[in-house]
């Protein structure tokens, strides 16, 4: 569903991502470790279209989206939950749902079963539906941003950092909604700094040091790794 061939990204002189090759198969979970500066919210804003590849090629299918702005790729079903969430704090909980599904409009039938589908997988929205998203706590905000994204019903979700600075049952409850979209067959490709659920939830993996691919593998196998285990997960 999405490969990446030799991507480079570079905010100014400094290049941020060099040469990166990554393939996503339809219904994975794929997730990108690494260290915080290692190029992965860049390659996912790259891959969004929200940052300019200065070299190699993005395809989406067989499409190259190299050049295509982000709006065109949300047509084509990519969606981004960003890191830090990216809510519009002045919005209540519904207009920001509303506003991920923006290519369809609000009056249309499917945007409203959609409404309704994100409110199941997270009641809390549903009971802070008319409350300003500025006021939800931090784990309502993630969940509010994933379900922003999911919105527009898309075919491959970018997820960047889902559990940043959330308590431990939040964490619990967000990586439980992505299992259970996997199993309903989304495809997911996930950066996460908590390598240890990544890599357990993930069927396939790539660590990403220095905005290059330094490793990859099955997930399980990279967990069970003694260079991954002790670099990322504090254990040998």
């Amino acid at each position: 569903m999405l490969k990446i061939q030799s991507v480079c990204i570079a905010y100014g002189a400094i290049e941020a991502v060099k040469g990166v090759d990554l393939e996503v198969n339809a219904g994975e979970i794929v997730t990108i470790i690494g260290a915080n500066g290692a190029g992965k919210s860049t390659l996912l804003k790259g891959i969004a279209g929200l940052e300019p590849v200065a070299a190699g090629k993005v395809f989406i299918d067989d499409t190259d989206c190299t050049d295509i702005p982000a709006h065109r790729r949300v047509a084509l079903g990519v969606a981004l939950s960003p890191e830090g969430r990216g809510v519009f704090p002045d919005q209540t909980v519904r207009d920001n749902l509303l506003l991920g599904a923006y290519l369809r409009g609000a009056g249309d039938a499917r945007t409203e079963a959609a409404l309704q589908r994100e409110f199941a997988r997270f009641p809390r929205l549903k009971e802070r539906e008319h409350q300003y998203a500025g006021t939800l706590s931090g784990g309502e905000q993630q969940m509010l941003a994933m379900s922003r994204a999911l919105m527009s019903d898309p075919r491959l979700l970018l997820l960047d950092e889902p559990s940043l600075g959330l308590a431990p049952l939040i964490i619990a409850d967000i990586f439980r909604a992505i299992r259970q979209l996997r199993d309903a067959g989304l495809t997911i490709l996930l950066v996460e700094q908590m390598a240890n659920q990544a890599l357990a939830v993930a069927d396939r993996a790539y660590v990403l040091e220095g905005g290059r691919i330094t490793a990859e593998g099955l997930g399980k196998e990279l967990l069970n790794d003694p260079k991954v285990r002790a670099a990322y997960l504090g254990t040998h």
